[in-house]
């Protein structure tokens, strides 16, 4: 029964694993989806008057869309490996297919929280309602008594701080601009969807690399980096010590350090690495020449082989 359940883990835990960038993002909506949703309960707040609910309803829509994409795009590594190339190499050898791969990668994952943020808010109507109500005319609606200022009046609807005899119409408005609203909220889901879509079908079609190989090559690329990121972690921490060792004569190891550090004595560690070995990894070197990368190479062969075969 043990073994069962362990393996029962081991497989939920490899299913999450290849799904992480999928489970991230669906993270990433959800958090976005109750901050939206807590929002508007304990701080939207239309100010119900002419020109300010404009303002204030189109800034609670976008702007804080605008700022979950700002920090999404500086959140991303692949940002500053953009920025690193710029400062080493100038851009010079970045071919216009690596950086496509960058900036879409960039810009797909900041989007993730924008996007949520600004279909819920126009899904829910209430800033929609409140920046658009001043600019309803008052003579579409039937028998609606004449005014002097009918922006004025109609900015107060979505507060509903209104004369009695115009009590009647607020539902009227608010079912309208909420239609209005919740309609370009599905329209703006089905064009990211089809927009995703032929992303998707534009990327595949330009690689020369079949679906189960680029599968096979992201899951290549990610162990790389994995392995990188945890040999390097241990490559600090064993100078580390071997410093911290040299000037005071002996250093604090936890006893899990003492016997990961002890299983490479005695190994070729290099003390250090030549500034030249990090500016070939730095940057876009994965995007730029991945093409040299003998593992890419012999699946460009792999393609073309079964491509001739098909035919």
């Amino acid at each position: 029964m043990s073994a069962i359940i362990s393996e029962y883990f081991r497989f939920a835990a490899l299913f999450f694993k290849s799904k992480d960038v999928m489970i991230f993002n669906g993270l990433i909506g959800l958090g976005t989806v109750v901050s939206q949703t807590a929002y508007n309960i304990f701080a939207f707040n239309c100010p119900c008057s002419p020109t300010k609910n404009y303002v204030y309803g189109v800034t609670a829509i976008g702007v804080p869309a605008l700022a979950f994409f700002v920090i999404g795009v500086i959140l991303n590594q692949n940002t500053w490996d953009i920025v690193s190339e710029c400062r080493t190499r100038k851009c010079r050898k970045l071919s216009g297919t690596a950086a496509f791969a960058v900036m879409g990668s960039i810009v797909g994952r900041a989007a993730v929280a924008p996007i949520t943020w600004s279909v819920i808010s126009l899904l829910r109507g209430e800033a929609y309602v409140c920046a658009f109500s001043e600019f309803i005319d008052p003579s579409t609606l039937d028998n609606f008594p004449p005014t002097s200022d009918p922006p004025k009046i109609m900015a107060r609807f979505p507060c509903k701080d209104l004369p009695v005899k115009l009590l009647n119409y607020s539902g009227e408005v608010e079912r309208r601009l909420k239609y209005e609203s919740q309609l370009l909220g599905w329209l703006l889901v089905g064009v990211i969807s089809l927009s995703v879509f032929l992303l998707l079908c534009l990327k595949n079609c330009c690689s020369s690399l079949g679906y189960r190989q680029e599968t096979y090559w992201s899951q290549y690329r990610s162990n790389e980096k994995a392995l990188f990121q945890r040999t390097a972690d241990v490559h600090a921490k064993f100078h580390a010590a071997e410093n911290v060792k040299s000037f005071f004569g002996f250093v604090a190891l936890e006893n899990q350090e003492k016997e990961l550090l002890t299983q490479y004595e005695g190994t070729s560690i290099k003390n250090v690495i030549p500034r030249l070995e990090w500016n070939r990894i730095t940057g876009v070197y994965m995007y730029r020449e991945m093409n040299d990368a003998p593992l890419y190479s012999r699946l460009n062969k792999w393609a073309n082989y079964t491509n001739e075969n098909n035919c």
